[in-house]
This record gives C-alpha cells, structure tokens and sequence, in this order.
C-alpha cells in the first residue's frame, strides 16, 4: 500500500510536496481526490492528489494528510494531464493551473479569524487605529481579516492588527473555509395517516369551520396531480406550491401543524431544470448542407478544420446539425464562445434543441452554479452539450467528442492576468487530442495563424461566402471625419451622414448600433490653462471620466475618486472632458434622438448576467431603437431588424503600438459591420474615419480579406513575428523603477547571450505603471522549428538566477507564452 501522496496546493510553487497517508485513511487517498493539508505554520489548503508512492522525501520532514474531502475524485486522470501539458507549454506552477481550473466552490483554504480578547488590559496607550479595531471587534467579537478591511477602510489594517496580535489584545485563528453548499429546499406531501381516503373524508369534515385550510389542502391535493397521485406519496416543492394564490402561508403552517401535510428538506439543484419541447433542427439550405459535408470530410483526414464563413452565412446553424451528429454518437460536445454576451441569444437556440442536455458554465454564474456544471459532467448526471467560456475546458468531461471554437480569432480567448496565461483555442485543440475528440474553429474573419495553417494543409478548410437564404453583405460608406470637420460640417460626435440615415431608420421603425470601443464619458480631463491631466496614482496612465458617478476611473487598477471642482496644478476650474466613451454617446443621442428608445451595452451596464440579458433581450424584441456598445456589440450577436450600424471612430486601434493591430481592426470592423441587414433587406454600415483611403479601411469596405491576409502575411514574415516565428514576451515588474530597470537589463542581456538576436529589449511598454508596479518588457522569437521544451528550461534558469540575487528577490518575473 502507498504511504505517501504527492499534493498540487492551489500556490505558485514550482513543485509539488509530499505528505504521508495516515493507515485509516489508506484507499481513500486516491489521484484527483481533494484532500486538507497544512501548509507552513498555521495555514491549511485543500489540494488534489497528483499521485500516491513509496518514496520519503529526504529534504524535508513529513506532515500527514489532515482529512480526505470526498469520497470520490473531483478531478479525473486526463484532467491532470491536461493540467501538466497547461503548465509546462505556458511555463507555470501546477498549482496556478489548479486555482484557474476549479471553481472556487470546490477549493478550501483556511480564512484568518481575529478574535476579541475580551479580558485584554494594558497599561500602554492605544493609538486611533488600534482603537477602531478594537472598538469594531468588541462589537463583532469573531471576524475575517476580509471583512474588517472592508468596515474600516481608511487605513491599512494589517500592521495595526499585527501590533494589537503582539500586545495579545486580539488573537488570530485559522479556519477552514468551506466554498460549496448544496442547496436544500423544503417539499411537502400529504401524510401517512391520511393517504387512506375515509380518514381524508374525516379531515375534510373537521375543516368544513376553517374554509381557508380546507381550499389549501383541495387547492395542494390538485397542484400534485390528483387524489391518485397525492395518496401514492407525489410531493411537490415550496417553490412550485406559493405560485397557487389559492394556498395561503398560514392555513398552510396549520395543515402541518396538525399532521395533514408532512415537510422534509432536499437538495435540489441551483440549475435550470424545467421540461421544456425539443424541437428538430432546421433543414439547411444547399450551400450549408454542402459545407457540412465538407466538414465530416475534412474530420475525415484532418482532427481540426477551419469554417470561414461571411457574416449571417448561417454557421450556426451548421453548429447545431454538428452537435447532433456527434450526440448520437454518445459523444459529449464543448462549445466555446469567447465572450459571456454571447451566451444569452446562442443558449436561446441550443436549448431550443438539446433542453436539459444543455450546460452553461461562465463566470456570470454564480460559483455554485458553476460547481453544479461540474458535478453534474463528472457523475454523468445527464449534461451532453457545454456552451462556455474559456474556463470551460478545464471541466471533467467524460467521452469529449467535438468542440466548437466560435469567433476563434477572438482576442477574449486569452487568458491574461493571473497564471495560468492560456490561449483557449490553442488548449481546446490539445484536450481535443487527449479524448480523441475532433475542433471546428469558426469565424468570418480568421485570425492569421488559423488561416495560415488551414492554407497550408495542417488544418482542414473550409469557406462559405455567401450569406444565407441569399442576403446581401452591407454597404459600407466610409465617412470622412476630418474632412467633415475642416468644413465645419460635424458639430458633434455624429457625421450629418450618420445622423440622416439613423434618423429614417427609426423612422421606419427599425433599429441602429452605434460601436465605439471605449467605455466611460471621456478618455480624459484636462485643464484649459495649464494642460494638467489626471492620473492613477497607482499606474501611468489617465483617468477616465464616467459622468454618471461623477468619478475619475482607472481602468487598469479600478482606482477611483470624485472629479475635482479645480485643477490641483493651477487651481483653475477650466477642467475640460476630452474625446468620448460610450457614455458620452448615450447623452449625444438622447439629446440627438429625444423621442428613441436608447441603451448602453459596456462593463458598466452589463456587470450581472441577468444586466446582459436584459439588454439584449430588450433589442431583440423592439423595445429599443439604438444600442449603443463597446466590442461586445461586435460577437456574434444576430438581431433580425438592425438595418444601420454607425462605426464612430474606426481609426481607433490602428494607431496602437502592436504587430497585431491591423489585423485586429480589420476583425473589429468586419465584425461589427455584420451586425447590419441580417435579415430581409441589405443593410448600411457608416464608417466614420479620418483616413478613409488606409488600407485595412479599404479591405473592410470591400469585404476582401484575402487581401488584408496576404498583405498582413508579408509584413509578418519580414518582421519574424507568427504564424513563422513563435513569441515569447518577459514582463519584468518592481514597485522600484531603478530596481526594475536593473534586473531587466542583467535578464536581457544574459538572454541574449544565449538566444542572440532572438532578444528584443528590454524597453518601457506604453504603459510602463500600473497598480505601483514599474514594468519592462522582453521578447523572445523564436524559430517555428525550435524546440520549445528546451527554450523554456534554459529561460527559466536565467529566470531562477535572477530572482536568486539578493537585490531582485523582489522583483516578478512573468513569462506569457504567445502573448497578444
């Protein structure tokens, strides 16, 4: 039997630790099993078991397992070897893999509890803060370190706490913190002693002087399904049973009271669940039915291929006679979306067709939710079909058949910030691989790489370019912003062109989008007199100015404060808004449009999911004439009467300092532009730019991505950058900048001595602050045919040596494997 068990802790350690098996703990101790541990000195975590053996770890001593969390494993064995291919292709611990992977219902770890010393007495003085802690814990007596900081958030609390912990005013205790509770809800059924119909009879006589309890009973005895049903013990739930008006809350209580009705508890389930008619997929139109089977063909020979469809050429449609081809099979299938958004209208239509098989996983859900998703897939409790977000290909799936990678240039796929860096597309193609499953990656403007590999044969191709049921791509009619104002002809945001064509649109009771790709009332504020600009005291960078709290807004580190009446340069009160958000559009039109219907779609309106919903259900049904959004508007949303899309400032991204920026502007644009005439009529997009002869423009304007695929192509082989070189980019960050400028050049230069010209850097980003951190960057280019394994081991000894000298233990390091 195995004495000991390798744990991954949900920490960035670079490995994993050992711990003993206690005997009456022996077989339960099993991989993927969660288990409590103690780590360090006072803290306990829940881990997953990696793997039990023999082999005693001679460097350290041996703590033992503290208790097993479940009888069965949380986490499957290809889970945690996808997990390893996670962590070694993307240069991370485990452990950060482990934290990105579960929902957080399913992880333990030990909470600081300060604890009221109630016979605390000192001679010494306290100071104000130690004496605002003390006075908030007399009143509390227990709380978390959490809480206290959000009570009393003037100050920094932890040095204050850890003077009053050495004075023993307060003490500190660790417990576990459980994440997940099933939920339980109360049922009732008719009891024993009256499912025998002469003592029912009796019951009913003796109710005939309390007219409310026996219209309670009749009215519960209907709602079960009949005097059949209620006597073979049928109940129903608290829920189902306050929906009867007839059923009132005290003569109810008196049925239990008096024995008639029984109540228990049961766990139910936090997901929707309710019976709805499934109905059979529409048929598909020649052009769809032929790109099906181009698809089963392509599977045939290739285990990726490529669906590059126009705009509205009906790919989802193709999706779902996919999806059912695959679940007759027995297979479950993922279907990844990139952005929450477009969750609401496509699991309209997938539940439309696959009901209760369908699962939802995203992080608008609740954790419980999303631990339910993953319960319900690990015991095979009835999900065949997962949309989601890019967390979802960390779910235990069973028999994973195909996945569906929708939108898949989409830049949303890439996990940023914290480790691990993943690209879901990339990753969804290596769990694919595991289960022997087959990718579909769908879109209608691919993004490089995609559309290299397929062009050169490593995945297969193909394309529809028609839109469905013969629609007409939209006329686009770039607008010549600078121009427009030179003539003085653009008195506000909104070309004279815009505005005519919004204006009969409404008038005709069709509906308009207006894109600008930055949210807030303005960029910026700036001074009259002496050109003062707000900015983050935490991050190098401006302010954004949201009028509807009258607050200046970090929106790299959330840092926030009202706007000031007066310049803190000059003391001037010229302060002046500059540029516009969406914010500023909204007021633009409502004053433009007083009589419209108007709704703003951004992370300030849409942070819940049922916010998301509301808007978009809302435009889908009419009851709005103009949507107003950031590039959430661009995804995949289809809405039948949109016959204007207004493009307000296309040059936006073209400016940005990034290889990728034309590119992603040409997907930006096209995308948004296919939100327009997608049913019965052609529609028009008015693309307002100050260069209307750039060439992405032009590519936009004539729908011709092949162009922009070649021309982009060019540059990139020229440049060295992918789909021909791989990229990986060092983010060196210090809250020193001498410090950090130091350590970024000894990395750089001890790179180069091994990767020579590979190495660009280090150099200042455009934002080289945020959140106190001073940052460097450095990238790495490495060769297709190099061996990644190999270039990742010798940069993580350069890595290692560098945060091994006493002047840099401070400092971070961060390696993001194809970053942008």
């Amino acid at each position: 039997m195995n004495a000991y068990a390798d744990i991954i802790l949900p920490i960035p350690l670079p490995r994993l630790f050992t711990y003993a098996i206690p005997e009456e703990m022996a077989g339960l101790v099993v991989p993927g099993s969660r288990v409590v541990v103690s780590f360090g000195k006072k803290k306990y975590y829940s881990g997953i078991v990696y793997q039990t053996h023999d082999n005693k770890p001679e460097e350290y001593e041996v703590k033992p397992i503290t208790s097993v969390v479940d009888p069965h494993p949380v986490v499957t064995q290809q889970q945690l070897q996808f997990w390893d291919w996670i962590a070694e292709y993307y240069v991370c611990s485990v452990g950060e893999v482990y934290k990105a992977a579960l929902p957080s219902g399913l992880k333990l770890e030990s909470e600081s509890r300060i604890i009221y010393n109630a016979h605390f007495e000192t001679e010494e003085s306290l100071s104000e803060k130690e004496y605002a802690i003390i006075d908030f814990l007399a009143a509390k007596k227990v709380c978390s370190v959490q809480d206290m900081t959000q009570a009393i958030p003037e100050f920094n609390i932890l040095p204050v706490l850890k003077q009053l912990i050495d004075k023993k005013a307060v003490f500190i205790n660790e417990e576990m913190k459980e994440g997940y509770k099933p939920r339980s809800e109360k049922f009732y059924t008719l009891s024993m002693a009256c499912r025998d119909e002469s003592e029912l009879a009796k019951w009913f006589d003796k109710l005939e002087r309390a007219p409310r309890q026996q219209e309670s009973l009749m009215s519960f005895l209907t709602q079960v399904g009949g005097l059949g049903k209620a006597m073979m013990g049928t109940s129903i739930s608290r829920t189902e049973l306050l929906k009867n008006p007839a059923i009132q809350p005290a003569a109810w209580l008196e049925l239990i009271n008096k024995g008639i009705i029984e109540q228990s508890s049961q766990e139910v389930s936090r997901l929707t669940n309710t019976a709805q008619e499934v109905v059979e997929a529409s048929s598909l139109s020649d052009i769809q039915s032929t790109a099906l089977e181009s698809i089963h063909a392509s599977f045939g020979q290739q285990n990726i291929t490529l669906l590059h469809g126009v705009t509205s050429s009906g790919k989802t449609e193709i999706y779902i006679h996919l999806i059912n081809h695959y679940l007759e099979q027995g297979k479950q299938v993922l279907y990844l979306l990139p952005e929450i958004a477009l969750t609401t209208q496509i699991t309209t239509r997938l539940r439309k067709h696959f009901g209760n098989r369908l699962g939802i996983y995203h992080s608008k859900f609740s954790d419980a939710e999303r631990v339910e998703v993953w319960n319900n897939l690990l015991q095979d409790k009835g999900f065949e079909v997962i949309l989601g977000v890019r967390s979802s290909i960390f779910l235990p799936f069973k028999s994973l058949g195909l996945i569906i990678v929708d939108e898949e240039h989409e830049n949303s796929f890439k996990q940023f910030d914290p480790a691990p860096r993943y690209h879901a597309r990339d990753a969804a193609m290596v769990l694919a691989k595991q289960h022997g499953a087959k990718v579909l990656l769908g879109t209608a403007t691919p993004s490089m790489e995609s559309y290299f590999n397929a062009r050169n044969g490593r995945y297969g191709l193909v394309e529809l370019h028609a839109r469905h049921e013969g629609m007409l791509m939209p006329r686009i009619l770039p607008v010549d912003t600078k121009e427009a104002r030179r003539k003085k002809q653009m008195k506000s945001i909104f070309s004279p062109q815009l505005v005519s064509d919004m204006r009969e649109a409404i008038s005709k009771g069709e509906q308009v989008i207006l894109f600008q790709n930055r949210r807030g009332f303005a960029p910026f504020v700036e001074c009259g007199q002496c050109a003062w600009v707000p900015k983050c005291k935490h991050c190098d960078v401006s302010m954004t100015y949201h009028k509807n709290q009258n607050m200046l807004v970090c929106h790299y580190c959330s840092y926030a404060y009202a706007l000031p009446d007066t310049c803190h340069a000059c003391g001037s009160p010229a302060l002046e808004t500059k540029g516009y958000g969406t914010e500023k559009i909204e007021e633009e039109v409502r004053l433009e449009f007083p009589e419209a219907r108007v709704a703003r779609m951004d992370l300030d309106t849409a942070k819940s999911k049922k916010a998301f919903e509301k808007i978009i259900g809302d435009f889908e049904n009419h009851r709005l004439d103009i949507l107003i959004g950031t590039q959430m508007v661009s995804k995949g949303l289809d809405f039948d009467n949109v016959s204007v899309v207004g493009i307000l400032n296309a040059d936006n991204m073209l400016n940005y300092p990034d290889f990728r920026a034309f590119e992603r502007s040409f997907q930006l644009l096209a995308q948004v532009s296919g939100r327009a005439g997608r049913k019965n009529k052609q529609g028009l997009v008015i693309l307002q730019t100050s260069d209307p002869s750039h060439p992405v423009i032009q590519d936009v304007i004539t729908n011709n991505f092949i162009s922009h695929y070649e021309q982009q192509l060019n540059e990139r082989q020229i440049y060295k950058y992918p789909p021909f070189y791989r990229l990986i980019n060092l983010s060196v960050k210090h809250k020193d900048a001498v410090v950090n400028r130091k350590a970024a050049i000894m990395l750089g230069n001890q790179l180069r001595a091994i990767f020579g010209d590979r190495i660009l850097g280090p150099q200042e980003p455009p934002i080289n602050r945020i959140a106190t951190y001073f940052i460097q960057r450095i990238i790495l280019k490495i060769e297709k045919k190099g061996s990644p394994a190999k270039v990742k081991n010798l940069l993580m000894e350069v890595i290692h040596s560098i945060n091994a000298r006493p002047e840099f233990r401070q400092v971070i390091i961060q390696v993001d494997v194809d970053p942008f």
